[in-house]
């Protein structure tokens, strides 16, 4: 009996970025080797759970070809297992309430079965959060490949939860190697700019709808299906879907406010800024901060901390960045501030923290940056590979004559 890997999505699909749509029909196309236990719409946008019934209607359009080729699961198998995460995200304490898709997660993560889980975060971390908030006792069941940068920013508190209460979980955070699957590519045929037009584009519904997403080829969150789909799934090893090093220490910081660019935080860490409270301070007060130009939310809410309000952020990047509040408390209103957004340095990446089972994070070497990006490289030198075998799958939405 050949046993697949059991395989549980949490996607913002419909939401920030169309990427999750290529992402979803890149992983449908190999649902005949992948035990797809669960299909989640979480967190962050306005992404919901018809998004991932849409692709599902192009694979049912196609499925009579695929079935010619391989034993793929029938249409309504998939649409059983789509359930809706959380609407919004998490609150400070970085959990709320259940919902269908924490509950499922739980319920997948407890089955008999002596295969891991492997709990595929391409959205925010929140509905992961809550499921194990509520059923801490899953996480020797379950490994966790978890796309962060701009989703930890969006859903920061949900990820600082995790960080702090759960450290016994096997997770893979990937910050920025991720981006080796879209930057540094050669310019043929399976490059971001033609691989639609090339491959996708004519390929049955799911390929048409692949390629009416973007202009050029992203799936920044299909590393975490390459990285099942082909290697050892040894986070240090070489694999379609990365190498990386485990985590370190002092990722996390607090820094006072006003901060100057003299406070340097670590880029894709979780940084908590604190303003003095004022003494007239009330519950119908508010308070947000804005940090580093971003126009789009959410953005850090204040919460009272002792004499201070606490601002909790992610900085998805490396590089000095400004911040406002914005306030209805009048003392509050507009002031401003900055710090600096670092990369740690190879005596804090190199050092292995004690304080986590099994938590994995970016290769910082320097020779395996692209672009900037650190581990990109440990994905992008097996690009030629995956976009060929993915483009030898668009074929199968032709049936086998």
């Amino acid at each position: 009996m050949i046993h697949l890997p059991r395989v549980l999505v949490s996607t913002d699909i419909g939401g920030t970025d169309p990427d999750d749509f290529q992402s979803m029909v890149h992983l449908l196309l190999y649902a005949d080797v992948l035990d797809i236990e669960g299909l989640l719409s979480s967190p962050y946008g306005d992404g919901r759970a018809s998004d991932i019934h849409a692709v599902i209607g192009a694979y049912a359009a196609d499925y009579p070809a695929l079935s010619t080729h391989a034993s793929y699961p029938p249409p309504g198998a998939l649409r059983a297992v789509v359930k809706q995460g959380a609407l919004e995200v998490a609150p400070d304490a970085g959990f709320s309430d259940p919902t269908e898709g924490s509950e499922w997660i739980v319920a997948c993560a407890r089955r008999e079965d002596p295969r891991p889980l492997n709990v595929l975060v391409w959205g925010g971390i929140d509905d992961l959060a809550q499921a194990l908030h509520d059923a801490p006792d899953i996480a020797e069941s379950i490994v966790v490949h978890y796309i962060g940068g701009p989703n930890k920013t969006f859903g920061v508190d949900a990820y600082d939860y995790v960080e702090t209460h759960h450290r016994d979980v096997t997770l893979i955070e990937s910050n920025n190697t991720y981006r080796g699957f879209f930057v540094g590519a050669a310019d043929d045929d399976l490059s971001p700019a033609r691989f639609a037009d090339a491959h996708a584009a004519g390929r049955g519904a799911l390929g048409d709808f692949f390629a009416r997403q973007l202009p050029t080829v992203k799936m920044g969150d299909t590393p975490t299906v390459t990285w099942v789909l082909r290697g050892s799934q040894r986070p240090d090893r070489p694999s379609w879907g990365g190498r990386y090093v485990p985590i370190w220490d002092g990722r996390k910081a607090r820094i006072a406010h006003p901060a100057t660019r003299a406070d340097v935080v670590e880029a894709f860490g979780v940084v908590e800024l604190l303003a003095p409270l004022p003494a007239d301070w009330t519950e119908e007060h508010h308070a947000s901060l804005f940090f580093d130009g971003r126009t789009q939310g959410p953005f850090p809410e204040a919460v009272v901390e002792g004499g201070h309000l606490r601002f909790r952020l992610s900085p998805r990047d490396a590089r000095a960045m400004d911040y406002e509040i914005r306030s209805t408390h009048p003392a509050l209103a507009g002031q401003r501030g900055s710090f600096t957004s670092a990369l740690p340095g190879r005596e804090r990446w190199s050092a292995p923290s004690s304080a986590y089972r099994d938590w994995w994070c970016d290769d910082m070497s320097p020779e395996l940056a692209i672009e900037g990006w650190p581990g990109a490289a440990t994905i992008a030198g097996w690009r030629g590979e995956f976009m060929r075998d993915f483009a030898d799958r668009l074929t199968r939405t032709t049936a086998r004559s």
